[in-house]
């Protein structure tokens, strides 16, 4: 979001909604980072929580300090190569035949539009790469609940299922839309050259979910409940009747 939103909304302020080449460049290379970095980041929390659920008793060792920084800089990692892989091609494409990009901010598919020469290479390695990251991140995803889901059904306690799906609920509400939309935007070869379909999709992992994160992530906290049913009953009008 702080890569898209400050750039798209000085655009809908101004009527010159122009961008340098390089800054359309270093805009994709960091947008591309933080998606990559956010897709494996998921990915690690969904084992964050099969370890934590399967085996509470033995979390702190197994989730070691050490461990999450090794988890958290490869994710960052992963990104970054990602990224720069695309990049280096997207630099040797020689020309342009128009300079107005079909989208709020500077993507692939519609800059591949514009190029003059063939960028079939540059197509396939847009569609292999996010295709070989949703396999990777979602076969970890599954493959941890599938875990969870087990061990809560193995569960005597109606309070602790209940606790351990409260845990799981925001983390699943955030993977579905954003590997969602992703699967949708990416991971299919006709991905068009930025039309309103994929335009609606994007604005869903670039501005909303970053928007929706905060509250995803703390509903689920027993404080922040009772906050918010305190800010709610204090804006409700009384209901005594008075005559």
């Amino acid at each position: 979001s702080s890569t898209i939103v400050p750039k798209m909304l000085a655009n809908i302020i101004n009527k010159d909604k122009a961008i340098s080449f390089l800054g359309c460049m270093v805009q994709f290379y960091l947008f591309c980072t933080s998606v990559v970095s956010e897709s494996f980041l998921l990915a690690v929390m969904a084992y964050d929580r099969f370890l934590a659920i399967c085996n509470p008793l033995m979390y702190m060792v197994t989730m070691s300090q050490k461990l999450c920084v090794e988890l958290v800089s490869g994710c960052y990692l992963c990104g970054t190569v990602c990224s720069l892989v695309h990049l280096c091609l997207a630099l040797e494409i020689p020309s342009y035949k128009s300079n107005v990009i079909n989208h709020f901010f500077c993507d692939l598919p519609p800059i591949f539009s514009l190029a003059c020469s063939d960028v079939f290479i540059n197509e396939l390695v847009a569609f292999i790469v996010p295709t070989f990251n949703e396999i990777i991140t979602i076969t970890i995803i599954l493959s941890s609940y599938l875990f969870i889901l087990i061990t809560i059904l193995r569960m005597r306690s109606a309070e602790g299922r209940h606790k351990a799906f409260s845990t799981c609920a925001s983390h699943l509400t955030a993977i579905v839309v954003f590997h969602g939309t992703i699967l949708f935007t990416y991971c299919r070869l006709s991905s068009g050259d930025g039309g309103d379909a994929d335009k609606v999709a994007t604005v869903f992992y670039t501005v909303v979910i970053p928007m929706l994160n905060p509250l995803i992530y703390s509903l689920r906290n027993k404080d922040v409940k009772k906050a918010l049913r305190k800010v709610v009953r204090s804006k409700l009008p009384s209901q005594d009747l008075r005559f």
